[in-house]
């Protein structure tokens, strides 16, 4: 299936302790046949440093199972927008789980980018 989901890009955050935290969408599936919801992140590919220092995607030793978490660049009607592929099983395999099970994920939002 597709999903578009329209939103404002968000800004970087920090963990409560304090730690930066690249800009990341926290994402949840629900699906038929799937008995408890998948979590994960979706990252941006134009935040190439900020991924690099985020504890949480370097949690992701290998580097072709943390790129199923990155976004890419693109347009859509005109408009920048990103493309998240979620792949359930198979090749290329999102990596899921990635919640509050794994690290402590409270944040305080330092800002939001006004919408372009």
């Amino acid at each position: 299936g597709q999903c578009i989901l329209k939103t404002i890009k968000p800004g970087s955050a920090h963990n409560a302790a304090g730690v930066p935290m690249a800009a990341h969408i926290n994402v949840s599936l629900f699906a038929r046949g799937i008995n408890i919801h998948l979590q994960t992140r979706l990252y941006f590919d134009d935040e190439a440093q900020a991924n690099a220092q985020d504890p949480v995607l370097n949690l992701i030793e290998q580097p072709p199972r943390r790129e199923t978490l990155v976004a890419r660049r693109c347009t859509h009607d005109g408009q920048t927008a990103y493309r998240f592929d979620i792949r359930v099983q198979g090749e290329g395999e999102t990596v899921f789980s990635i919640s509050e099970s794994v690290v402590d994920l409270r944040i305080s939002v330092r800002a939001f980018p006004a919408a372009a």
